[in-house]
């Protein structure tokens, strides 16, 4: 991957704005801002990406050669340090989409400018109307990393739950959507988790959480959940048992089951996300643009455009309204039903969606004091 490099944009270009939060440390460069080493203090930068008028949906045209080409590659055309909170609440009123915003978490193996420009295509391609917030942990971006990306999350989590409460105190922002991938799956759990054990249930505005290709082990995920509080945001899951990354992290962390490789059909998986309200969509059967078959809810024009023109809405997925092709099937309450232009008879479709009311039988049991002792936010600037 090259390094980011400011250049000017071209009249045909379209500009993503985005907010950026990392807890990463500055690398000095102005090339590539931050490294994969773990700051003391989490820094915010308005970044600008400039996206060329020719190119396939779901895909990142990286620049060959620096100084890029805005004509043919993304771009990077506007980099600002934002020193303060009321900085950062302030550049989100002159971006806001009706109030709304989007904060995505990047997954393993990403630098800094792999994230910022993934986040961009994602807002490009899916139409969403929502301000795109980028929070960026600290990846090394090498394969034989995973232990370090992996603690770098931990070390992440506070600093994630801090922007997450700095975003739901402004008035001006009125819902919030998480979009979180593979590694950074556990990260947003992780954060939630806290908040709700501090608070005893996560925050009213974070309404949607989406996780995609969730690298968590299956049986800790329900414990993450559970202990959130309740009532719970609408969560929405990408799974495809055909993830080669997550077979991967399932043999080194012990042949431990991961959340985004699950058959959402069968039980007992069926029923747990049906009694939790959760949403689980399989993308098994899509085709992926990675050999990995780890990005397909970025690289699909119709699954991105799902989650940018339905998810982040908080619309159902189950009326007549939703159209995504051909051979996407709903399961409900048990029940094959139609999505769209798809008849009801599609059963073996490329995607499930098992969708079902939240049911909650009890809150669960407020945590431990000393454990709420050990949770206290920082700030988001020092």
């Amino acid at each position: 991957m090259e390094p980011v490099q400011l250049t000017a944009a071209t009249p045909k270009t379209t500009q993503v704005d985005m907010l950026v939060a990392t807890t990463r440390e500055p690398s000095g460069d102005p090339t590539t801002l931050f490294n994969g080493e773990r700051s003391p203090k989490p820094y915010l930068t308005d970044v600008a990406v400039s996206i060329p008028p020719k190119r396939e949906s779901g895909t990142v045209q990286w620049p060959r050669r620096l100084p890029p080409n805005p004509a043919t590659d993304f771009a990077v055309t506007r980099v600002k340090q934002i020193a303060t909170v009321p900085e950062g609440r302030a550049w989100f009123r002159t971006h806001s989409e009706g109030g709304r915003a989007l904060v995505f978490v990047h997954g393993f193996n990403n630098k800094y400018e792999d994230s910022v420009f993934r986040l961009a295509q994602i807002v490009h391609d899916s139409g969403m109307q929502a301000t795109p917030i980028l929070f960026t942990w600290p990846s090394r971006a090498q394969l034989t990393a995973y232990e370090y990306d992996k603690e770098s999350t931990n070390y992440s989590r506070t600093a994630l739950e801090q922007t997450l409460r700095t975003l739901a105190q402004d008035p001006a922002v009125k819902d919030i959507t998480i979009l979180a991938h593979s590694m950074g799956t556990w990260l947003a759990m992780e954060s939630l988790r806290q908040m709700g054990i501090r608070d005893g249930r996560v925050n009213s505005k974070i309404q949607n959480v989406i996780l995609a290709s969730p690298d968590i082990d299956i049986q800790v995920f329900a414990k993450q959940y559970a202990e959130m509080g309740t009532p719970h945001p609408k969560f929405t899951i990408f799974v495809s048992q055909d993830d080669k990354a997550l077979a991967v992290s399932s043999f080194i962390t012990g042949k431990v089951s991961r959340l985004g490789a699950i058959d959402p059909t069968v039980e007992p998986y069926r029923t747990k996300l049906e009694e939790a309200g959760i949403t689980a969509i399989d993308l098994t059967k899509v085709k992926g643009g990675d050999r990995l078959n780890h990005g397909k809810f970025a690289e699909s024009p119709e699954i991105v455009q799902l989650i940018g023109q339905r998810l982040i809405a908080g619309q159902p997925l189950t009326d007549s309204n939703v159209s995504l092709g051909q051979g996407l099937t709903a399961v409900v309450g048990g029940t094959v039903t139609t999505i769209g232009n798809v008849t009801a008879t599609a059963v073996a479709a490329p995607v499930t969606i098992i969708e079902q009311p939240l049911q909650l039988k009890k809150k669960p049991k407020k945590a431990d004091e000393t454990l709420q002792g050990d949770l206290v936010p920082q700030p988001l600037t020092q």
